[in-house]
């Protein structure tokens, strides 16, 4: 009995040792491999359309048409959201809210999704829906502000026979409030 009371407490003294305890190696840690970070996906999208059917892009915003396009063909590259598409032989018609429509064509026309524009380009010839003509070589519509930026040999002439000619103009759609240089 002696042997299992002393062999009792021996144990019970083994187990009240503040020894810490013996470390252990870590395991070695595997490599660090790098993230794969996400890129967006560039879509590339081509089209063409015909005499009878050509390709037609409606842009409306709060359930009004702001611009319709249409063109003999295109090309769109970009991520979803952020694409420049580019189109061949465009017409194009703006739409203000005070329902003022600026009829254009050209040759060819960009829309660019990031910086929010539309940009007619090679020679550009231009009707109001109050019978101003307008030529230059490069029309800007930027749509944030609703309004246009010519460049290249402006001329814009009034149904009265007003002429004025310049090198660049900004103005509102109706070409009523404009300043040209």
């Amino acid at each position: 009995m002696r042997r299992h009371f002393a062999a009792l407490a021996i144990a019970l003294l083994c187990a009240c040792n503040p020894a810490p305890p013996p470390k252990s190696t870590p395991a070695p840690s595997a490599p660090a491999r790098p993230r794969p970070t996400r890129t967006p996906l560039v879509l590339t999208i081509k089209g063409k359309g015909s005499a009878n059917r050509p390709v037609h892009l409606i842009q409306q915003v709060h359930n009004r048409i702001d611009y319709d396009l249409l063109a003999s063909s295109y090309e769109s590259k970009g991520p979803q959201g952020a694409a420049r598409a580019v189109f061949q032989d465009a017409r194009v018609t703006f739409r203000d809210v005070r329902g003022s429509r600026v009829s254009a064509t050209a040759p060819q026309a960009v829309v660019d999704q990031t910086s929010n524009t539309v940009t007619l380009l090679g020679g550009v010839h231009a009707t109001t829906s109050s019978g101003m003509t307008l030529t230059c070589r490069q029309l800007v519509y930027m749509r944030a502000t609703g309004t246009l930026r010519g460049s290249g040999d402006v001329v814009v002439t009034d149904p009265k026979g007003f002429r004025a000619m310049g090198s660049t103009f900004d103005s509102d759609l109706s070409l009523t409030h404009m300043r040209m240089r």
